[in-house]
């Protein structure tokens, strides 16, 4: 007796496993013609910009922030600018450089001016730069 009963329990388990196999293949099959339709599963993306986020601006940019910033002080420096909107100078310098190349700021000297501003030029213009005549001290 005790042989038939390990017979029969190999058999089942032979079907089984026979049965699952054949689920897995069958699955297979199916994730594969939804994938071609358009749906279930896809491939992960690696790193990098999330599809869709190229270009996308949200709000206002480090650009806009930095004309704001040159609009309130004028003749302010990128290195305040940077310090204003608390992001590394290295990456204030371009972005200032790019609003002077598109003509929204102007550079006199190390600090920067609202484009068609008149203030700023003419005394830039004039005194050497460190010698304005406003904010240093006498001696």
């Amino acid at each position: 007796m005790p042989d038939a009963t390990g017979d029969a329990l190999a058999r089942a388990r032979t079907i089984l496993q026979d049965r699952l196999s054949e689920l897995d293949a069958e699955r297979r099959q199916v994730e594969r013609a939804l994938a071609e339709l358009g749906g279930g599963k896809t491939r992960r993306r690696g790193p990098g910009r999330p599809r869709g986020s190229r270009n996308r601006r949200r709000g206002s940019t480090r650009a806009d922030q930095a004309v704001s910033a040159v609009t309130s002080s004028p003749g302010i420096s990128a290195s305040d600018i940077a310090k204003k909107l608390d992001i590394a100078p290295n990456y204030m310098y371009r972005v200032m450089s790019e609003l002077v190349k598109e003509g929204r700021v102007r550079k006199s000297g190390r600090g920067y001016h609202p484009s068609g501003s008149p203030d700023g030029a003419a005394a830039d213009e004039r005194a050497p730069e460190g010698r304005s005549g406003s904010g240093g001290s006498s001696a």
